[in-house]
């Protein structure tokens, strides 16, 4: 049986120019470089400069994206961007990056689903492209989480950093089993009652301000750790695999603790986890594809590996993925 598949063809992603470390942050906050680097595994991030935008991310990682591919602009038919933090209200910032980098022929829209943002993106994208509603698809990450946090808190303003990533899939013909490359299935849940863990204190609706980022983090790494371990499961007993037939682990990089207890809980060695956390801090909805920038730049991910993606993310929302690149 011929099916159509999501082929990843190109990675890109982009980090904005200043980066600012533990030490740093100590220096304004009742912290310590030890203290952060215990609870979350992170050293160091990276802020976007006054006056670059979330669309200015998104579309340094898309042209990086598009490089790779070897595809131009023209042959997009679908961008979507998951980010928390657009550019303004509306438009989507979608369509900033088709402007911004000539996707003329494009369609495009956000989706919003916080740190769970890139899972949910991908699934989006893919069912476009399965339902042959679109032959070329770019996927992005984009956040400027700098700009909702409060920084006088040092539970969540150490936690988070600004950056994008971006991939290109292309519609291609599988057999409709697990060898095929391309997405083998994606899977997403919510649970709205879990609102209070992990919000932003503002919005057009509410207070008519943008609002900071507030979170009960002991909740949230507790939620983490299960919920992140099932949809893996999920995933894998979806297509008839177990943890043994995963090439690379790509979570989303929120901490480095509930990373390394979500592989334990499946069974997945260290050596085969994507790990940028302790670098780029959480970019949110950027954090998978910027980690699978990171991960086919030095060469790790090759054509044929299979890749399992997740994260959860405020709402509360999670998801996972089966990519075989």
């Amino acid at each position: 049986m011929t099916v159509r598949r999501s082929v990843v063809v190109g990675c890109g992603g982009y980090l904005p120019e200043k980066v600012l470390t533990n030490e740093e942050l100590a220096q304004r906050l009742d912290t310590s470089d030890e203290w952060i680097r215990e609870r979350s595994g992170i050293t160091q991030r990276y802020i976007a400069a006054e006056g670059e935008l979330t669309s200015d991310l998104a579309c340094a990682a898309a042209r990086t994206a598009l490089d790779a591919a070897g595809i131009t602009p023209d042959a997009v038919d679908l961008i979507v961007v998951a980010t928390s933090t657009p550019d303004e209200t509306f438009p989507a910032s979608a369509t900033v990056v088709q402007s911004k980098v000539g996707a003329d022929n494009a369609m495009a829209f956000d989706v919003q689903a916080v740190c769970s943002g890139f899972v949910y993106a991908l699934a989006t994208a893919d069912n476009f492209v399965k339902s042959g509603q679109a032959g070329t698809a770019l996927v992005i990450g984009a956040e400027t989480f700098s700009r909702i946090l409060d920084w006088q808190d040092r539970g969540t303003c150490v936690l988070f950093g600004d950056g994008a990533g971006a991939i290109v899939l292309k519609a291609e013909d599988g057999q409709g089993n697990a060898t095929d490359r391309g997405v083998l299935s994606t899977h997403l849940h919510s649970d709205g009652r879990l609102h209070d863990l992990l919000y932003v204190d503002g919005g057009p609706s509410s207070t008519g301000e943008v609002g900071f980022l507030r979170m009960e983090g002991k909740e949230v790494f507790r939620h983490a750790v299960v919920k992140m371990a099932d949809v893996t499961v999920e995933a894998l007993e979806a297509n008839g695999l177990t943890a043994s037939d995963i090439d690379w682990f790509v979570p989303h990089q929120a901490n480095k603790r509930i990373i390394d207890g979500t592989a334990k809980k499946l069974g997945i060695n260290g050596d085969r986890v994507v790990v940028t956390i302790d670098r780029h801090a959480n970019t949110s909805a950027a954090s998978i594809p910027l980690a699978l920038w990171v991960a086919t730049g030095d060469a790790r991910i090759k054509q044929g590996d299979l890749v399992l993606i997740e994260a959860l993310g405020g709402g509360m929302t999670w998801g996972s993925g089966l990519v075989r690149w």
